[in-house]
C-alpha cells in the first residue's frame, strides 16, 4: 500500500513578483510615455538648440513630479465618474472613456508645466502659445499611446502588478 503524497505549497502556489520588478515596470512606462510627449512639447516651445536636451530634461522631471500626484487623484476620480455615468457598459468602453479624459489632462498640465519650464510667464500671449502649440502637438501621439495603453497594455499591466 502507497502512502498519499502531499503537495508542496511551494510547489503549488505562483510565485509572486518581486516589488523592484513591479517598480521597474512603472518607471520605465512613465519614462517611455512622459519623454516622449515631454520631448515633443519642448521640441515645439524651443526648438532644437544647444540646450534642447537640458531643457527637455528638467521639462520632463518637473511633468513627472507634477503628474505623479495629479494623475493618481484624477485617475480616482475619472475611474468613479465613469462608473457611476456608464455602469452598464463594457469594461473596455469605460477604459477607452477613461482614456480619452486621461489624455486630455495629463497633456494638458504637461503641457503647462512644459511651457512654464521653457518659456515662463514674463509674455503670457506668447507662454499660453506656448501652451497650446505643445499641447496640440502631442495630443494625437498621446491619444494614440492611451487608446493603445487602455486596450491591450493596461490589462496585462493590471495583472503583472496584482502578481
Amino acid at each position: 500500500m502507497s502512502t498519499p503524497v502531499s503537495a508542496n505549497p511551494v510547489m503549488v502556489e505562483p510565485k509572486k513578483t518581486p516589488v523592484i520588478y513591479k517598480i521597474l515596470v512603472m518607471v520605465s512606462i512613465i519614462t517611455l510615455i512622459g519623454g516622449t510627449l515631454t520631448g515633443i512639447m519642448t521640441y515645439v516651445n524651443v526648438g532644437v538648440t544647444e540646450h534642447f536636451y537640458v531643457d527637455w530634461f528638467t521639462s520632463f522631471i518637473s511633468a513627472v513630479l507634477v503628474m505623479a500626484p495629479v494623475g493618481f487623484v484624477m485617475m480616482t476620480l475619472m475611474y468613479k465618474l465613469v462608473n457611476k455615468l456608464l455602469p452598464t457598459s463594457s469594461e473596455l468602453k469605460r477604459n477607452l472613456v477613461i482614456s480619452v479624459f486621461m489624455a486630455l489632462i495629463m497633456e494638458s498640465v504637461m503641457a503647462f508645466v512644459t511651457a512654464t519650464n521653457n518659456i515662463g510667464y514674463a509674455d503670457m500671449r506668447v507662454f499660453v502659445t506656448g501652451w497650446a502649440e505643445g499641447l496640440l502637438a502631442a495630443l494625437p501621439i498621446g491619444l494614440t499611446i492611451m487608446l493603445i495603453m487602455s486596450v491591450t497594455v493596461k490589462p496585462k499591466i493590471e495583472r503583472f502588478l496584482k502578481s
